[in-house]
């Protein structure tokens, strides 16, 4: 039995009663994870201080999952099982913003190069408000019933964090979710949250293509088959696909970010690489795009003549995030009740997000909201304007920042009245006579 309308309102004020004493901790929290953040893969310290947290709150916690994954799970009687997700990792950018918590964090990265760390995309916003909703939901177990899983995923920006939770045997360690719910903070007015049905991020797909061709001397180009002229008309017909072979109304992006080959003028090279990325919002058109972009490079190749097969390597693969109606319809409706006309519909993302991964697998419907971080003064004078794309830091930019409040007291609320929307009655519904 899941709670009525009057326990749900009566749940979630008793819950975030607790927030006001705890915001100052938060605030200490964030600006911690702010100024440590680590790369995909290597997020040990971040792990460390949500295991600790969770444990000292009561919850049972595997660490390790799919290498630093964090899985917490706090049973509280018989009731609905609930998934909250956060992920953990930062981006190889030099932080911009002149915070007195800014991060000055260089490290290696993959390919073993020395980069600068910044949590430039708000992961520290999901670590924190995750704590904060885990904490208070674990100091109110009288209101409500059921299970509460907080999960904090890494390597959310190499697009195979949660996948790799999945592969290491997340299904086992945890009981069957009911529901799944992630959030994401974006360059909105901080205090806003915005639902969506049905499509909402992107699936993305990165490839690097590699076309062999016959080096030979530039002044004697009848003796090779020249890659950089076949990259040259791959590139061109790569950008029919949306243009000629799509409805206009089937969203999707096919962008060629860079072309390789060759080391100077007077010599026509052996190969040339083409690195790029794919855009839709269903597996559908993903099908499609990813089949044209194959038949395409190889009918470019077999018309210039090429030497051999073109190779085709997969660097990144993110799912489309696809929200439940179901599910989206039910928080919606709870998110408008607690906030008002701070709630609202978003519009389609060409962002992406692993986060679909970890349900799908399971099984479990899902839905993934956004909260606004950017300073709502600054987004007001902006819109104003008509330069909040030029004048409103976004995602992995260096000087992407939210702000702390409300952002952070907005990511706890939502995700704990969510979670109440979905966990089963307690004491709370019963002295409201429900």
């Amino acid at each position: 039995m899941t709670m009525s309308e009057n326990g749900r309102h009566g749940a979630a004020s008793e819950v975030l009663d607790g927030l006001d004493g705890i915001r100052s901790a938060l605030e200490r929290v964030y600006e911690d994870l702010h100024a440590h953040p680590e790369l995909s893969h290597r997020e040990h310290r971040t792990a460390g201080e949500a295991a600790e947290r969770l444990r000292s709150w009561g919850y049972q916690v595997h660490e390790g999952v799919g290498g630093t994954g964090v899985v917490g799970v706090l049973a509280n009687g018989d009731g609905p099982v609930v998934l909250l997700r956060a992920d953990m990792d930062a981006l190889p950018v030099q932080e911009n913003t002149g915070l007195p918590y800014a991060s000055s964090v260089t490290a290696q990265d993959a390919s073993g190069a020395t980069v600068p760390v910044a949590h430039a995309c708000g992961h520290d916003v999901h670590v924190t408000c995750l704590l904060g909703a885990a904490r208070l939901m674990a100091a109110s177990p009288r209101v409500w019933a059921g299970t509460l899983i907080a999960l904090f995923q890494p390597a959310e920006e190499t697009g195979d964090g949660a996948r790799g939770m999945v592969e290491d045997g997340l299904a086992g360690l945890i009981p069957e979710p009911d529901v799944a719910l992630a959030q994401h903070v974006l360059p909105h007015p901080a205090g806003y949250v915005g639902t969506r049905a049905g499509s909402f991020l992107s699936a993305a797909d990165g490839l690097t293509v590699t076309l062999h061709g016959r080096g030979a001397h530039g002044s004697a180009p009848q003796a090779a088959v020249d890659p950089v002229v076949m990259a040259a008309m791959t590139v061109v017909r790569l950008q029919t696909i949306v243009s000629r072979e799509l409805a206009a109304t089937t969203p999707a992006v096919v962008t060629v970010g860079a072309v390789n080959s060759g080391t100077t003028g007077n010599v026509i090279p052996d190969t040339a690489e083409i690195r790029l990325n794919v855009r839709t919002y269903d597996d559908a058109t993903r099908k499609r795009v990813l089949d044209s972009v194959r038949r395409i490079v190889r009918a470019e190749c077999a018309a210039s003549g090429a030497t051999a097969e073109p190779e085709f390597e997969e660097t990144s693969r993110f799912p489309p995030t696809v929200n439940d109606d179901g599910v989206t319809a039910r928080v919606a409706e709870a998110f408008s009740s607690y906030f008002g006309d701070r709630h609202g519909t978003i519009e389609l993302q060409s962002a992406s997000e692993d986060f679909s991964d970890i349900p799908r697998a399971l099984g479990t419907p899902f839905t993934y909201w956004g909260i606004g971080g950017s300073d709502p003064g600054t987004y007001r004078a902006a819109a104003e304007r008509g330069t909040v794309d030029q004048d409103v830091p976004v995602n992995h930019s260096p000087r992407f920042a939210p702000v702390r409040r409300p952002t952070l007291d907005t990511g706890v609320r939502a995700l704990v009245v969510a979670a109440l929307e979905y966990v089963g009655t307690a004491d709370v519904t019963r002295r409201d006579g429900h």
